[in-house]
């Protein structure tokens, strides 16, 4: 019997439409349904490989994210919303104003399409409610075993807000240390869903957009606030020895006035943890000068994003790029750095 090579043809892949397949990120027709199904619920507009976002000022902010956490869902959040709220989040910590995010999905063979669907769509809620779009993307299908279900890689860019000049080297001593509202909240909540300890009942993540904070508390000082930074992984801790660093400052907290909530403080004693180290996803420490700080809270205050905002301590001209802080019993304790990985894949 002789077969003619010319007459041979390959069968067309099988669907299988409740899970992701290699062929959805082949190119070819498969992913073209995919791109299909996905890219109205995001407001995306055509198909094309880029986008065109129309800026009202010269200069632009770029911030670029990648999201692996596990679980993908937990309370208050999911890695779609997380997504969105983390990029937003570093735009915004350079005194700017989102306006557009790119969003790219690495995904496993065998995703259940749903989850996909969901993860799609808790982009899209959370994108239209921080006021931002997304204008453009990308789809990576890998074998299984090669990612575990689901990462996102986003980009998000914006521009300045008129009278802001935040850098991290900006802190000056004398600079009122303000934190916008409790800390630990993020962290605890994913080890406790991810590990199954309960705390997951009475605690959620407080994973949220910060822009609109940022722009009141410039709008209240301009120029007077000088550093911002959201202290995600490593924490409250990191986030104030890398600020120290940067600006050659120190930093001095009063134990007493940062704001731990009853649930972090219990999952930490249990758990041989630091609150200070653990992540947050929806609070930020800024650097602002003492004359400003009180105007600076009042406008925070009024946001329910910064409604719990106090003052936490000060910059100091002493030991510069470290962080100390005043304890409960009256002593002073070095506050250093996270080292390592304490709570891995909580973002």
């Amino acid at each position: 019997m002789t077969i003619d090579p010319l007459a041979m043809t390959c069968p067309a892949p099988l669907r299988g439409g409740d899970t992701v397949l290699l062929g959805h990120g082949s190119g070819g027709q498969l992913m073209a349904e995919l791109l299909a199904d996905l890219v109205p619920v995001l407001g995306a507009e055509g198909q094309d490989d880029a986008a065109t976002v129309h800026m009202a000022s010269p200069d632009v902010v770029i911030s670029t994210d990648a999201f692996v956490v596990t679980p993908r869902f937990f309370p208050g959040g999911d890695i779609g919303s997380l997504a969105v709220h983390g990029t937003v989040n570093d735009v915004a910590m350079m005194g700017a104003r989102p306006v557009a995010i790119s969003l790219a999905y690495v995904i496993e063979e065998g995703l259940p399409m749903a989850e996909l669907r969901e993860v799609t769509a808790s982009v899209a809620r959370a994108a239209a409610a921080a006021g931002v779009r997304v204008v453009t993307g990308d789809t990576k299908v890998v074998g299984r075993g090669a990612a575990d279900g689901l990462y996102l890689v986003t980009t998000g860019i914006g521009t300045p807000i008129p009278g802001a000049a935040v850098s991290a080297r900006h802190g000056a001593p004398g600079d009122a240390v303000l934190i916008s509202g409790p800390i630990g909240l993020h962290g605890i909540t994913i080890l406790s869903t991810r590990e199954g300890l309960g705390f997951e009942s009475e605690i959620s993540s407080d994973s949220r957009p910060l822009h609109r904070l940022v722009a009141a508390m410039v709008e209240a000082a301009g120029s007077s606030v000088h550093v911002l930074r959201d202290p995600t992984r490593g924490g409250l801790a990191s986030a104030l020895n890398e600020l120290a660093a940067a600006s050659a400052v120190g930093v001095r907290l009063d134990e007493q006035a940062v704001p731990i909530p009853a649930q972090v403080a219990a999952a930490c004693d249990l758990l041989g943890l630091d609150p200070l180290h653990v992540a947050n996803e929806g609070c930020l420490v800024a650097f602002v000068h003492e004359d400003a700080a009180e105007p600076v809270l009042a406008a925070m205050r009024a946001l329910p994003e910064g409604a719990q905002a106090c003052r936490i301590g000060a910059v100091v001209a002493d030991h510069p790029g470290r962080v100390v802080m005043r304890t409960l019993l009256g002593s002073t304790r070095v506050v250093d750095m996270l080292i390592g990985e304490q709570l891995p894949r909580i973002c």
